[in-house]
């Protein structure tokens, strides 16, 4: 049964993070929007520069990029795993309008760039592993005023398959957060639509000549962080709401909202997920 936090149909420009968050739910420089925006509308929205770029491993793309906020001592730190298909001809850079608005609200964020499906290494298992590796090197941002015992973990789509992978074992983790994430990739590996049948190019083998490697890849067989839960919406095409068990994990729908609703900082679903960090990375 869905865990209804905030289950209702949003009408235009009404924010649910208002309620979450006591705020007014607006971050500066982006506009509200209605529900199920597109790719192009994230790819085209403002963002800042990040304040560094910051290796976690020897290989070229193992690094994330780091905004820290202005005139806030040792912010809570969201590490962001940014999504598509797990396919390398979708890059971090997408994620900077988010890491932006996130930065804007107080939170320092690392989002990652890791080898991706395409990528010498990347695929099953490398990709998980970058995501593991980063988790271990967080005293790489020691020397930033950040407070490193306040963490949460946000993946998008294939990131937030990686999120809930790879966040299980992070201890100082108090959330660990998959939007309109990818969680069961057995049932979702044998649909039809462009990023489902990225799932036996990402394991590299298909479920039915490798269901082991599918097992050992699947959030809904492992035991997860205890503080995981996932946000959906039930108008998203791409990552079907119905593809997992919805008794799997603590789960917020929002009505309407689309595949990328989560990643454009104007829309509910996107300060819902703001109204959460909130919650959970408050002193």
């Amino acid at each position: 049964m869905i865990n209804e936090t905030c289950y209702r149909i949003f009408q235009f420009g009404l924010l649910c993070a208002v309620a979450l968050a006591g705020g007014t739910g607006l971050t500066q420089n982006f506009a509200p929007v209605a529900e199920n925006v597109t790719f192009d509308q994230v790819q085209t929205l403002p963002h800042r520069e990040p304040d560094a770029m910051v290796a976690y491993g020897d290989n070229a793309l193992q690094y994330g990029l780091l905004w820290v906020p202005n005139m806030i001592a040792n912010a809570p730190l969201v590490i962001l795993i940014h999504g598509g298909c797990w396919l390398n001809s979708f890059d971090v850079n997408h994620s900077r309008p988010l890491a932006t608005a996130l930065s804007q609200a107080g939170f320092a964020v690392w989002s990652l760039e890791y080898r991706r499906t395409g990528d010498p290494g990347g695929g099953w298992p490398g990709t998980l592993e970058d995501i593991q590796l980063a988790l271990t090197q967080l005293e790489r941002l020691s020397s930033y005023s950040i407070d490193l015992s306040r963490v949460a973990v946000a993946g998008h789509s294939a990131g937030g398959h990686l999120a809930l992978m790879a966040g299980a074992d992070l201890t100082p983790a108090i959330a660990v957060i998959g939007l309109a994430a990818i969680v069961d990739i057995e049932t979702y590996s044998i649909g039809t639509n462009s990023c489902e049948t990225a799932g036996p190019a990402f394991i590299g083998v298909s479920l039915e000549d490798g269901p082991e490697l599918y097992a050992l890849a699947n959030p809904a067989k492992q035991a997860l962080h205890p503080a995981s839960m996932l946000l959906h919406g039930d108008n998203d095409e791409i990552v079907p709401l119905d593809h997992f068990p919805q008794d799997l994990l603590p789960l917020s729908v929002v009505a309407g909202a689309g595949h990328f609703d989560w990643i454009h900082p104007g829309t509910p679903a996107y300060h819902l997920f703001l109204g959460m960090l909130k919650s959970r990375l408050a002193q």
